[in-house]
């Protein structure tokens, strides 16, 4: 536990935590959806965020484009040399007809009006172009503060979701998805976390936001007490994962 006598607030700098705490994403799922795509000349990550997989892919692809609705996510985004960004929304992709040989979209989907999405997908997608939609699920901790924590994600900050989440908890798998469908292998986002990262990135979640604006600051301060508690030494390194979820398919 802390020593200081006033308890921290580690909830409090979502905005600014976002880009610091985000899980990245394995090197070996930008590998898979390069071996899979038809060819390497033309990736596009739609909802790229500040282009963690768009950086990955750009290791394996001639061109890669990230695209984001949000100005201030692409303003900040990654750079790299064949890596570029557009802002736009997914719903009218800023890229030519039949140029694509990927489109990804990771932790985003649940954003789109996936009927106009699908039509886009069609239209700068080249033939045989892959589409993979990708999510992070509920991650696992160790024993003691794996109960704990979903406690915490199910009943205590659960009413605080939006209605979209229920699409990243079941895997896109209740989503439309009319292509062909691929198999994938499984894959694991893996990270060594102290406390104060720990509770960090939960603190980018917008259920979290939803609770502070409505006034139930008292849910989180408690978990962040129980959890601090079971936790120990917050400069301990604890392994966290989560599973990595996709829907994969060709145009």
């Amino acid at each position: 536990m802390p020593s200081d006598s006033s308890p921290r607030n580690w909830f409090a700098d979502g905005g600014l935590a976002y880009a610091r705490f985000r899980p990245a994403y394995p090197p070996q799922l930008a590998a898979f959806l390069a071996s899979v795509a038809p060819d390497t000349r033309l990736a596009v990550d739609v909802g790229c965020g500040n282009g963690q997989l768009a950086c990955l892919l750009a290791r394996h692809f001639n061109r890669v484009v990230g695209i984001d609705p949000s100005a201030d996510q692409i303003a900040n985004a990654l750079q790299g040399e064949n890596l570029s960004y557009r802002c736009a929304p997914a719903e009218k992709l800023p890229v030519a007809d039949s140029s694509a040989s990927l489109i990804v979209a990771a932790q985003a989907a649940h954003w789109f009006d996936l009927p106009v999405f699908h039509g886009e997908v069609r239209r700068v997608g080249k033939p045989g172009a892959v589409l993979a939609l990708i999510g992070y699920g509920v991650l696992k901790l160790e024993h003691l503060l794996d109960s704990r924590f979903h406690r915490f994600y199910r009943d205590e900050i659960g009413p605080y979701w939006p209605p979209q989440r229920k699409l990243v908890d079941s895997a896109y798998a209740t989503m439309a998805f009319p292509f062909e469908e691929l198999s994938a292998p499984p894959f694991h986002i893996q990270q060594e976390w102290n406390l104060s990262e720990f509770l960090g990135y939960l603190s980018t979640w917008s259920a979290v936001r939803g609770a502070r604006e409505a006034g139930r600051e008292d849910v989180l301060q408690t978990f962040a007490r129980d959890v601090s508690g079971i936790w120990g030494d917050p400069d301990t390194k604890r392994p966290i994962v989560w599973p990595v979820n996709m829907r994969i398919g060709k145009r």
